[in-house]
């Protein structure tokens, strides 16, 4: 499933719309991206193949890669389990962050580890792409339309 926040999927009368049907309210959407997020299954260490899906330079309101400050490190493994790192380069923060993948909406949401808010989701489809659209969920109902851009990697010098 492809999730292109804003067209196929829009917030209209406090409510979520996912190919113009209703699909739930917006605090109920927020509230199953925290519960996707917040899911996370017990793995054995040993028994985890991760894969990369790619470091994505965060972005909102039509931000460039080059003026983000804002970046994130994500991987996925068979299991759906999501982990990365998040860095905010102008405040020198950086934090682990992990949830899932909802194998039946193919939602993916994360949050920082141990934090249950804010939590941040895309379409697992849409991280493959070299830009993602993603939403950005707060305790306080707000939800803000973010722009993650992928990062080509450095070539080996």
């Amino acid at each position: 499933m492809y999730y292109s926040y804003g067209d196929n999927l829009y917030y209209e009368d406090n409510n979520v719309y996912y190919n113009n049907e209703v699909i739930c309210t917006s605090a109920e959407y927020a509230q199953q991206a925290q519960e996707i997020a917040a899911s996370v299954p017990e793995v054995p260490p040993a028994e985890v193949e991760w894969l990369p899906l790619g470091v994505f330079a965060l972005t909102i309101d039509g931000g460039s890669a080059e003026d983000a400050t804002l970046f994130l490190q994500l991987a996925v493994t068979k299991e759906g389990i999501i982990a990365g790192t998040f860095q905010n380069t102008s405040t020198d923060e950086a934090f682990e962050v992990e949830g899932t993948v909802d194998q039946e909406s193919q939602r993916a949401a994360w949050a920082k580890v141990g934090a249950s808010w804010p939590i941040m989701e895309s379409g697992i489809y849409n991280l493959t792409e070299s830009e993602a659209d993603a939403l950005l969920h707060f305790e306080d109902g707000e939800t803000q339309q973010w722009t993650m851009i992928r990062l080509d990697q450095p070539e080996d010098q």
